[in-house]
């Protein structure tokens, strides 16, 4: 069983940055791919970006494609998401999630995820 505790939302102007961070523990990790999907209110959550536990090789969604950079520490056990250039239309939810596939269909088959965190783009 994994556990996934995001952190690191807030408030941000157009065009600022944020980096949210999500700490995994617990087992089971090797059958998972971690990444990040959002949730804005009214709207269908989106998968916005994975990375691949066997090579480290990244999805993104096109409406973040070359803003957002998804990594990950093996030593610290965290998955990170860089975003910059950010829009209002990027405020959502993040949340941290696992799900055995990462590709355009992310975030559709989650096993496991986060409480999420709260990011807001506005001036």
């Amino acid at each position: 069983q994994l556990q996934l505790v995001e952190s690191g939302g807030g408030l941000v102007q157009p065009g600022g940055t944020l980096r949210l961070s999500c700490a995994v523990s617990g087992s089971g990790l090797d059958y998972y791919h971690i990444g990040w999907f959002r949730q804005a209110p009214g709207k269908e959550h989106e998968g916005v970006s994975c990375i691949r536990s066997s090579d480290d090789s990244t999805y993104y969604a096109d409406s973040v494609k070359g803003r957002f950079t998804i990594s990950r520490d093996n030593a610290k056990n965290t998955v990170y998401l860089q975003m910059n250039s950010l829009k209002p239309e990027d405020t959502a939810v993040y949340y941290c999630g696992a799900d055995p596939r990462c590709g355009p269909d992310w975030g559709t088959r989650l096993g496991y995820w986060g409480q999420g965190t709260q990011v807001t783009v506005s001036s």
